[in-house]
């Protein structure tokens, strides 16, 4: 790879830096409600985590196995080490924000917290009496000297490192560890004569009886920890013979992997750390030292807890497709027209009650379904087991290698397998990740299939919170080609002759350049050539090229990226016709969707897929066409709204930053804010006909 290739790509890791800088900024965001505020700001820690546990481990991997330079021309040690010059200064960013900005609010709000030295006597007698019923019996000290080895510290667990007195006559330090329960709350409310909450930190309990757990021994100096640890499973799906067995051993040893981070807060003497360092193989730059409290994505249990609703943005109940306002059979109303439903600002009641439908049905023969993120109590999956209880044929494909949700899902697999179901863990080497529901009904006039295809998971909790799209037909071509595709998946058919459906690894990557390839030959020839694209990523270097040609054949586009994007936009005789833009708000953004010019015939598409290496080749995924008119019409205009946004909507620099948009004389467009309303307004309108129909009637 030459010198001017590298300077035309971001990196990737330094990419998802950015969004998550973009999240932080809203943390900041004094126009949010303080909670929201405090929501974004634990987003970011808990985001933060998920990186080092993920793609910090696996660069760390690559340096160890020799790998060369990536696309953007990072080496994985000064890959790294941008990394940790980044991250170092987030680190700073968020525990800035929390001191300075959100605890001073919570604290005009009436929300303090308080250290053991400030508790009232009242308090205190309290504290104490909570540490010596609750805490202190399922604490372990752990002492190391010679014959007690350095424990191991389980991924994200908060410990306390205690410096005792020495004993012996060389003077060395005597060190223990004491982990702070997981099993217990962190944030302990205590009652005050005064007005407001008021609560202390699990740790700061413990610090303050640490005597109690050493007696006979002095303490010199305390302070608290935090590792973050490899957690990748790296797995090599040909030689596992039962994949859910390796799965169920393979989650018990993310607790333990190789140290990537290590936070500490202030305390440390130099020789405690550097035998801290040295025992966790560790330098000094990876080590992160915090003021404040460690783990601030425990703050998040502040949005579900009562008494702080005037804090929280205001519910947005979602609205109903008015296909589905009081109709008698959901199956009826899709045989009416095909449905397009956005998610949160419809329900998502209408996917639930889709296979609830299908379950009681009588008529209802078979149903076929792929899961890749479930809740913890699925309704989509109680109706799955109803199903098979009432003799249906029900196939399941659960995908047990979604990264953090495996142990939710070898537990659903093993209740499906229970009720009768047919569970497949997918194909070998392939993740399964298309969102596919195919419900096979006998009917009057012979057999139909009836599809729900989305963007999102079959997932009712985050459905309320990520935008996502999904589709409902009975066209016997959608069906077809799902029949096809979960055969593809279920037993050893190779049959990839499909209608409608572009699925990778197997087509998805071709079909994608043939429609950026045909804008870029429209627009040589003067046709009509744009693209407008929204995604939650793009790093694939393939199609990046393919949208940089098609820039300089004189195709405007237009890419909605909610997070990594390794695109560079708006560079003179690379990608001037390129904007990239992100909207980091309440809701976030999920759906993927691709819109090309076509000569002026627009062509539109949903799918299950990002622009990333993983999704065109690593992963069976989904592109599936929108045809009918007013669908379509549908979702540019969605896409219109969102670009028109200048509240939350920020666009790239040069420099890999962004910026958000102002309204410079305009009046403000919140996308999401503006989606909803419409929505909402068309929910009201359909029940409004629906009443004037019955009376009429």
């Amino acid at each position: 790879m030459n010198k001017k290739e590298g300077a035309d790509f971001f990196n990737r890791e330094l990419s998802w830096l950015e969004f998550n800088e973009r999240v932080l900024e809203e943390a900041h965001d004094k126009t949010n409600p303080l909670m929201e505020r405090l929501k974004f700001l634990a987003i970011t820690a808990s985001n933060l985590d998920e990186f080092f546990m993920v793609r910090v481990s696996v660069i760390w991997e690559q340096s160890f196995a020799g790998a060369g330079q990536d696309a953007a021309g990072y080496t994985p040690l000064r890959l790294l080490s941008a990394i940790g010059a980044r991250a170092h200064e987030m680190s700073l960013k968020q525990y800035d924000c929390f001191n300075r900005s959100l605890l001073p609010a919570m604290k005009r709000e009436g929300i303090h917290f308080l250290n053991y030295g400030s508790l009232d006597e009242y308090q205190r007698l309290y504290v104490n009496s909570y540490y010596d019923r609750i805490v202190y019996p399922v604490l372990t000290p752990m002492a190391i000297d010679r014959l007690r080895p350095f424990p191991v510290l389980n991924n994200k667990t908060i410990n306390i490192f205690i410096e005792l007195e020495s004993e012996a006559e060389d003077g060395q330090p005597m060190f223990a560890v004491a982990q702070v329960p997981t099993i217990l709350p962190r944030l302990l409310e205590l009652t005050s004569e005064k007005e407001g909450h008021f609560f202390i930190l699990l740790e700061d309990i413990m610090l303050e009886h640490l005597g109690g757990l050493f007696p006979g021994h002095n303490v010199l100096r305390s302070s608290l920890l935090r590792v973050t640890r490899n957690s990748d499973l790296a797995i090599d799906d040909e030689d596992v013979d039962d994949m859910r067995h390796f799965m169920e051993l393979s989650i018990k040893k993310r607790r333990k992997g190789d140290p990537v981070r290590l936070e500490i807060t202030d305390g440390f003497g130099d020789q405690a750390l550097a035998f801290l360092t040295k025992s966790l193989e560790l330098e000094t730059d990876e080590v992160y030292k915090v003021e404040g409290p460690l783990d601030l994505s425990a703050f998040m249990v502040f949005l579900d807890s009562s008494g702080f609703a005037r804090l929280r943005n205001k519910p947005l109940p979602p609205g109903k497709h008015e296909a589905f306002v009081e109709c008698g059979s959901i199956f009826e109303a899709i045989r009416e027209r095909d449905v397009l439903v956005h998610h949160p600002y419809m329900s998502f009641d209408c996917v639930v009650d889709f296979v609830r439908e299908a379950a009681a049905d009588p008529d209802v023969l078979a149903i076929k379904q792929t899961l890749y993120r479930v809740s913890g109590e699925s309704p989509v999956l109680d109706a799955l087991i109803q199903a098979a209880d009432g003799g249906k044929q029900v196939t399941v494909l659960v995908e047990l290698r979604a990264r953090f949700d495996e142990e939710n899902n070898i537990n659903w697999a093993k209740k499906l397998e229970q009720s009768g179901c047919h569970v497949v863990y997918g194909l070998t080497g392939l993740k399964t990740h298309c969102k596919i529901c195919l419900v096979v009904r006998r009917e009057e006039d012979g057999i139909r299939r009836y599809v729900h295809l989305g963007t999102g998971n079959y997932n009712e909790k985050t459905a309320k919170i990520y935008t996502d799209t999904g589709y409902f037909t009975c066209k016997e071509t959608f069906g077809q080609d799902c029949s096809v595709l979960f055969n593809v998946l279920t037993g050893y058919s190779k049959n990839t002759d499909w209608q409608k459906i572009s699925v990778a690894p197997v087509t998805l990557r071709q079909t994608f350049a043939r429609l950026i390839e045909s804008e870029a030959a429209n627009a040589r020839e003067g046709k009509p050539a744009s693209i407008t694209a929204k995604m939650n990523s793009l790093s694939d270097v393939e199609i990046i090229r393919a949208l940089y040609d098609a820039s300089r054949a004189g195709v405007k586009i237009n890419l909605l990226v909610r997070g990594i994007c390794c695109l560079k936009a708006g560079i003179p005789g690379l990608s001037e016709n390129i904007e990239v833009s992100s909207i980091v708000d309440r809701f976030l953004e999920h759906d993927r969707i691709y819109i090309f010019e076509n000569g002026g015939s627009k062509r539109v598409y949903l799918s299950s897929a990002d622009w990333m290496p993983r999704n065109l080749e690593r992963r069976v995924e989904i592109l599936f066409p929108i045809e009918d008119a007013d669908l379509k019409n549908d979702l540019i205009e969605y896409l219109e709204i969102s670009l028109s946004d200048n509240v939350k909507r920020r666009v790239q620099r040069p420099d890999g930053t962004y910026a958000k948009q102002t309204a410079r004389g305009r009046g403000k467009i919140r996308a999401q804010h503006e989606f909803y309303e419409r929505v909402n307004e068309k929910y009201g309108n359909a029940r409004e006909k629906k009443r004037r129909s019955v009376f009429e009637n």
